[in-house]
């Protein structure tokens, strides 16, 4: 009699864990305290489909970086020491205009986030925000939407 032959699998062959893409969404972190910075690098490493090229602790090093690196995304506090933010994304924007930026800011007030906006940001969290939503703000901002924090505006709303 005949037995039905096993599926042989050969070991190795099988990943448990999904195979990073190919070509991930690189980012630009700047933030211009240590910890918060560290721990925005951390979690953003466990996303397979992000990687960081570049961390930047004021506005002028994200200009500089941001030219030299050519990340998809820049996620950048508004508040940092040389060259504020804002003015840090509008010169990026300027020498970049295919990087999509990324406000991270503790500003809560719709001025800031309509300030922000007006001036060319693709996206706005505060930094009390869930950190779920970080890489998914990423990476809707990468395929062209806008994400800002459920709070104050809608989620994925066209540019």
């Amino acid at each position: 009699m005949d037995r039905p032959q096993a599926e042989i699998v050969k070991i190795g062959s099988m990943s448990p864990f999904p195979q990073p893409p190919e070509h991930p969404i690189t980012l630009l972190l700047v933030e211009d305290h240590d910890a918060v910075r560290e721990n925005l690098l951390a979690l953003l490493a466990l996303e397979s489909d992000l990687r960081v090229v570049g961390q930047a602790a004021n506005g002028r090093q994200a200009v500089v970086l941001a030219c030299k690196l050519t990340p998809d995304v820049v996620v950048m506090d508004i508040s940092m020491p040389l060259l504020n933010g804002l003015e840090a994304m509008q010169q990026i924007l300027q020498a970049r205009p295919t990087t999509k930026v990324i406000m991270l800011s503790s500003y809560r007030e719709d001025f800031y986030i309509e300030h922000a906006r007006a001036l060319g940001a693709a996206g706005y969290l505060v930094k009390q925000t869930h950190a779920h939503l970080l890489p998914q703000a990423v990476r809707e901002v990468y395929r062209g939407k806008a994400f800002f924090n459920p709070k104050q505006a809608a989620i994925t709303t066209e540019p």
